[in-house]
């Protein structure tokens, strides 16, 4: 069946004639990017298991959305068309962005698709000009002619309550602060660092090196280019092993044919890609040292207790009092002159685990409890009561290398 046709079953008129199960409580999951896909589904797996919800998926509007279609169906996931979404009613609605979602008919549970509410955004017509707020957490975007769009905003720190209520007081009381699932599911992956090194064409004794950039003009890849190129050059090869990960929306705005264009030198010389498919998750935790920028996943980095060096970072973008913010303050910059390999290794020698404490504390205020957090949030509003056992955080699935 083609996603643009309607879906005849489990929802749509007349499903119940054709479904196998009836009377399933129906849950809508609303994917605008790749990167907001791969975090809703951490909060989709809390309902496995149970025969009383059905889950289906579908693809809002977005600028990034190249690549969605590959995530649902590469799950086997039940796809409805926007069209057909926005016309049916769900049981509840789960959503990483806000985008379009006025037009979902369910109670909404939205929460954030990186590393808390972080980023700092111009806000838009009629505000003072030069505001900034974080963004998502800002009445321009959660209030839509004059009502409150989510029912539920799910925080990863109760500290982010504060900005709330600063952007969009009316939205307080819907807020609920459930932690951070990637946080979870990477401190449970760093076990299993050994077999994800050994993935990633290390744990050969070679020292791997992730290099992260997140997407914009002031990410790492738009503003050091040069730095890609060094990496091959100034990390021998019988050290390091360096892999590079970009955000999706990298690989989705420009096509996989046209980064792989542009990193063809440096990939004939040793650099290795993390497609975006893959867990980064696993990638953070086989690391030996990650050089980022103010992305999310450069502080999610500091988890790992290993040296994470900034090779650009655009403080003015990113929220006081923030993980990125405090990982900006305290991590050590990587230069244009001298070699590469003599930063790392001065780093290295530095390096003391204490230096992230504050990074890592600032991720979540519910360390290892997202799931059962996320799970009573979820039953709560489907009017469910709970199964007797809640799903731990499991390791992330290993990594692999692009092709």
């Amino acid at each position: 069946m083609s996603v643009s046709q309607w879906r005849p079953v489990p929802v749509g008129l007349g499903a119940e004639r054709w479904a196998t199960r009836r009377e399933c409580k129906t849950v809508l999951v609303v994917v605008h990017t790749v990167t907001s896909g791969q975090r809703l589904l951490e909060a989709a797996r809390v309902l496995e298991n149970d025969l009383r919800i059905q889950v289906v998926f579908t693809q809002a509007p977005d600028p990034f959305a190249d690549g969605v279609g590959d995530l649902l169906a590469g799950i086997g996931a039940a796809q409805v068309p926007w069209e057909q979404a926005t016309r049916t009613e769900f049981d509840l609605a789960l959503a990483a962005s806000l985008q379009g979602l006025h037009e979902v008919h369910a109670p909404l549970i939205v929460m954030p698709h990186g590393a808390g509410h972080n980023k700092l955004v111009v806000r838009g017509r009629g505000r003072a000009v030069g505001a900034r707020a974080a963004y998502d957490l800002d009445s321009q975007r959660l209030v839509h002619d004059g009502a409150l769009v989510p029912s539920s905003i799910v925080l990863a720190h109760d500290e982010d309550l504060g900005h709330l209520g600063r952007s969009c007081p009316e939205a307080v009381p819907a807020a609920v602060i459930c932690g951070d699932p990637s946080y979870d599911t990477l401190v449970a992956s760093l076990a299993c660092r050994p077999s994800y090194q050994v993935a990633l064409g290390a744990g050969d004794g070679r020292r791997l090196v992730v290099v992260t950039s997140t997407w914009g003009p002031k990410s790492l890849f738009g503003r050091h280019a040069g730095l890609w190129s060094r990496l091959p050059d100034e990390l021998p090869e019988e050290e390091f092993q360096v892999v590079a990960m970009l955000h999706p929306n990298v690989w989705f705005g420009y096509g996989t044919w046209q980064v792989r264009a542009w990193f063809a030198d440096c990939l004939r010389r040793g650099l290795s890609l993390v497609p975006p498919e893959a867990d980064w998750r696993s990638v953070l935790a086989a690391a030996d040292f990650v050089i980022g920028d103010h992305g999310s996943v450069t502080a999610y980095g500091a988890v790992t207790g290993v040296p994470v060096l900034l090779g650009s970072f655009a403080a003015a973008d990113c929220q006081p009092g923030s993980a990125q913010s405090l990982l900006g303050s305290v991590a050590p910059r990587v230069s244009r002159r001298g070699s590469l390999r003599r930063q790392l290794l001065q780093a290295a020698e530095e390096f003391e685990p204490e230096r992230h404490r504050d990074v890592i504390g600032r991720l979540t205020s519910e360390p290892g409890r997202f799931n059962r957090n996320m799970r009573q949030l979820i039953y709560r509003q489907l009017r469910l009561k709970q199964p007797a056992t809640v799903p731990v955080a499991l390791p992330a699935i290993p990594p692999y290398l692009a092709r």
